[in-house]
């Protein structure tokens, strides 16, 4: 009897230990996992910040980002539009491969592979808060169905070009603002969404968590709180004055349009979430969490001319030819800056080409997520931790938009091609991108050979689309 109760004893305090280890081994894989703070700006240009030469205002929380992290000089948007650019940071792949490549009211499809779900299912906790604009409340392209636990924001993209809407969406549900209905303006929908965001932050401070922050500023309409806007009213000359109403077919007159001091209201949105981006920041500091989040800044595609903005008088591509919608430069060169303090050396600056669609990779390689998946990107987690040896290259990357007859760009090393008016009479411009970054030297005539090969890689690298046809 004394030998079994021995034998029996043993067997309870191995499988005490065995339990004990697995829980401690389990809290240390947890604790290497990093926080991801994803930021996007909707509409934000080139030049819009001040640690990217942009003078007539400054970014002071976004340029301590750079400061003390990592920025890029030659990151991509996925497209110059919303949607297709969102779509294709979501599933890794370009506008060639992703499912929703124009700005069409499209549910992303059920087998689309997200980067939120495979976060999700290795252990994180998925937030996004802001404008999704990939699919409907309840449907197969509702956030709550690709991947994210929590959602609070816009769900249509129509709906984001206000900033005091009559509603927002947790999660699957309409939330009716009362202060907002009929004429009235009583609450900013950026300030309630953020209060979102810093909450999921502290609910989930003690497991690992990706937070997807899609604003909307400075989206037009151009509209800022008051107090941010008087801040700003008289300091640019001449003022550029605006009225004007969204969606005329869908809200009443005088509903919706920008405030009538335009350049002030701009400045004023873009320094309410340079605010807010230091406030997500200050808060992962306050709960302890800065050496194990990452924070990456930027912005969906160019600058955009919509509603009053002028991005001519803030110089919003810097050196860059073009705006939104404009597949040269300036409409999907963007911004982008990373900070992960103790990994990314501070105040280093990159050149490596990349685009929204290696974000998936990215995150993937750092959750080290055994999942395989079939995407367009490539990690750019060597040129994060200053590993530049290790980093692999794009062969080339390429982009498609399907408004103003169709237009095409690649670009493959130093050199870019863009097409425009695929439907119609087509027009070719080639840039030396390293000599000329601004596009002025359309090269279409002097390097036929150049033209021939880049023009073969454009006509092979799509897939069909019933949706999105040329």
């Amino acid at each position: 009897m004394k030998k079994k109760h021995y034998l029996f004893g043993s067997l309870l305090l191995a499988v005490f230990l065995l339990t004990s280890c697995n829980k401690k081994t389990k809290n240390n894989i947890v604790k290497t996992k990093p926080n991801i703070i994803y930021i996007l700006a909707d509409d934000l240009g080139y030049g819009d910040l001040s640690s990217y030469g942009q003078t007539k205002f400054t970014t002071p929380n976004i340029d301590k980002l750079a400061k003390e992290g990592l920025l890029f000089t030659q990151h991509y948007a996925g497209s110059t539009v919303c949607a297709p650019s969102r779509s294709a940071l979501m599933t890794g792949l370009h506008t060639g491969h992703t499912p929703i490549r124009g700005n069409k009211r499209l549910e992303l499809p059920k087998e689309s592979l997200t980067i939120a779900e495979v976060l999700k299912e290795n252990g994180y906790k998925t937030g996004a808060f802001g404008k999704w604009g990939l699919g409907s409340a309840n449907q197969e392209g509702s956030p709550m169905r690709q991947g994210f636990d929590a959602f609070y924001g816009y769900l249509d993209q129509r709906l984001a070009h206000h900033y005091y809407p009559n509603h927002l969406w947790e999660n699957d549900q309409k939330i009716i603002l009362e202060e907002n209905q009929g004429l009235e303006k009583g609450q900013y929908a950026p300030n309630l969404i953020h209060k979102k965001a810093l909450t999921f932050i502290e609910n989930h401070k003690s497991e690992p968590f990706f937070l997807y922050y899609p604003s909307i500023i400075p989206h037009a309409e151009l509209f800022a709180p008051v107090a941010y806007l008087n801040r700003f009213k008289g300091k640019f000359n001449p003022e550029k004055s605006y009225k004007g109403v969204d969606d005329g077919d869908l809200y009443k007159e005088g509903r919706y349009g920008s405030q009538e001091n335009s350049h002030a209201a701009f400045v004023a949105m873009i320094t309410l979430l340079d605010d807010q981006v230091g406030e997500l920041v200050q808060k992962v500091k306050d709960l302890g969490l800065e050496e194990n989040t990452i924070f990456i800044f930027t912005s969906d595609n160019g600058p955009h001319k919509e509603a009053g903005a002028d991005p001519n008088y803030f110089d919003s591509n810097g050196i860059l030819k073009g705006v939104k919608r404009d597949l040269f430069e300036g409409g999907i060169r963007v911004p982008m800056i990373a900070k992960w303090k103790g990994k990314i050396k501070e105040g280093t600056t990159t050149d490596h080409i990349s685009a929204f669609w290696d974000v998936f990779s990215t995150f993937s390689e750092i959750t080290e997520n055994k999942k395989p998946i079939q995407v367009d990107g490539i990690s750019f987690l060597p040129t994060l931790l200053g590993e530049n040896l290790k980093q692999e290259k794009h062969d080339y990357l390429y982009w498609e938009f399907h408004e103003l007859q169709g237009r095409q760009a690649i670009r493959k090393d130093n050199w870019k091609l863009v097409k425009y008016n695929v439907k119609t009479k087509e027009k070719f411009f080639l840039y030396d991108l390293k000599s000329d970054p601004s596009e002025s030297n359309n090269l279409a005539d002097k390097q036929p050979e150049k033209l021939k090969e880049l023009k073969e890689i454009l006509e092979n690298t799509r897939t069909a689309s019933e949706n999105f046809k040329f």
